[in-house]
Formats: C-alpha cells, structure tokens, sequence
C-alpha cells in the first residue's frame, strides 16, 4: 500500500508562487504515474499536472506555462511549482500515485490565492 502526504500549501497574493511537495511511502511499484489534481468548493476533481516514471510530463491547459511538475525518484517526491497564481486557482490540492492496478490519494492542501 502506499502512502501519500502533501505539504506546501498556503495562502499567497495574485502573481505569487507556491511550491507544493508530495512524499511517497510504503510498497511504490517502479512503474507510476504521479499527479496533482484540485477541487474548488462546489467543483469537481480535475488533472492539473502528471508526471511518468520516465519523466514524461503532460499539464492541463489552464496551468501550462504557469505550474511545472518535476520528481525525485530516489526520495519518492514528486513536486509542483506554481508561478504566476491565479485567484481561480484556489483550491485543495491532491496528490496521487497512479500504478497499473490502482490510484492512491494524499489528504489534500488547501491553496488560496488572494485577488
């Protein structure tokens, strides 16, 4: 089984950044998709970035250019730089490990982002 904890999140002016970092533990298989995903208040959960085993990255349109995903393979961490927030990118934030035979989730960080 595997474990999952974010930590980074917080409250931060329009413009700012916000560095969020996921550590991994318990049975990690090699091969794992890590992602984040958010959820505003009355919304659903959606993709905002994923990153492969192999480092290949694939972000979702609202946040490219803005946030870039990156992984420390040998800590089991997988790290999420947001630059140039948005008010609308307030939200919890989700850590996940996707593996070929489930999807785990961290307890989530809450990110406001002040107009």
């Amino acid at each position: 089984q595997v474990q999952l904890v974010e930590s980074g999140g917080g409250l931060v002016q329009a413009g700012g950044s916000l560095r969020l970092s996921c550590a991994a533990s318990g049975s990690i298989p090699s091969l794992n998709t890590m992602g984040w995903h958010r959820q505003a208040p009355g919304k659903q959960r959606d993709v905002v970035a994923q990153i492969t085993s192999g480092g290949i990255t694939k972000y979702a349109d609202t946040v490219k250019g803005r946030f870039t995903i990156s992984r420390d393979s040998a800590k089991s961490t997988v790290y999420l730089q947001m630059d140039s927030l948005k008010p609308e990118d307030t939200a919890i934030y989700y850590c996940s490990m996707a593996t070929t035979t489930r999807i785990s989730w961290g307890q989530g960080t809450q990110v406001t982002v002040s107009s």
